[in-house]
C-alpha cells in the first residue's frame, strides 16, 4: 500500500488554520514513520534506547488525551490510563503500546486524535482557556496547548525517523 500523501499545510492562512495545519502534518509524520512496517519492526529499538515507534505512538496517545481531555476540557482521563500506577511504571502508556498489533496501535492514534479534533474544533478562539489549570492556578490558552502539541510532535518525529531509518533504511519522511 502506497505512503498517504502528507496533510497540506496552506501558506497563507489565519493562525488558527495554520497552527492545526501543522500539528495535524506532524501527527501523519509519526504515523508515516511507521508506514508499512510488521508489528516486530515496531517493537525495534536504536541502543541504547528504548524507544521503539510503537512506544512513541502509544506515549503520543497519552499526550492527546492529556492536553485535550484533561487539561483543555477538564474531563477526566479515560482507561486505560486510570488503571495505571504511574508511580510504579512512570512509561505505562509506552509498554501498553509494546503489547498492541500494529493495527490496534494505528487504531486507537485514530480515535484519539478524531477526539481531540472535536475538542479544539468547537472553541471560539485560541484564547480559549483549559478548564483546569497548572500547578501555580494558571489556565493555559488553546493556542499555548496547540503550539506545544506542534513542538512535542515534531521532537518525537525525529526520535522516529531514525529509529525508522535503523530499521529498513527508510528515510522517506
Amino acid at each position: 500500500m502506497p505512503r498517504p500523501a502528507p496533510p497540506p499545510i496552506p501558506l497563507q492562512a489565519d493562525e488558527r488554520t495554520t497552527l492545526v495545519a501543522f500539528l495535524d502534518f506532524y501527527r501523519a509524520a509519526l504515523l508515516d514513520r511507521a508506514h508499512g512496517l510488521s508489528d516486530d519492526q515496531l517493537q525495534v529499538t536504536l541502543p541504547p534506547s528504548t524507544l521503539t515507534l510503537s512506544r512513541l505512538i502509544g506515549h503520543m496517545i497519552l499526550v492527546e488525551q492529556t492536553w485535550f481531555v484533561d487539561r483543555f476540557a477538564g474531563e477526566p482521563m479515560p482507561a486505560p490510563w486510570t488503571d495505571h500506577d504511574w508511580s510504579v511504571d512512570p512509561d505505562a502508556e509506552m509498554d501498553l503500546a509494546q503489547t498492541w498489533t500494529g493495527e490496534r496501535l494505528f487504531d486507537e492514534f485514530e480515535r484519539v486524535v478524531a477526539d481531540s479534533r472535536l475538542r479544539v474544533d468547537p472553541a471560539a478562539s485560541l484564547d480559549q482557556l483549559s478548564a483546569r489549570t497548572n500547578r501555580a492556578g494558571e489556565h493555559w490558552s488553546l493556542r499555548w496547548i496547540i503550539v506545544h502539541m506542534i513542538e512535542e510532535y515534531a521532537r518525537h518525529c525525529g526520535h522516529a525517523d531514525l529509529i525508522r531509518e535503523s530499521i529498513d533504511g527508510d528515510t522517506a519522511g
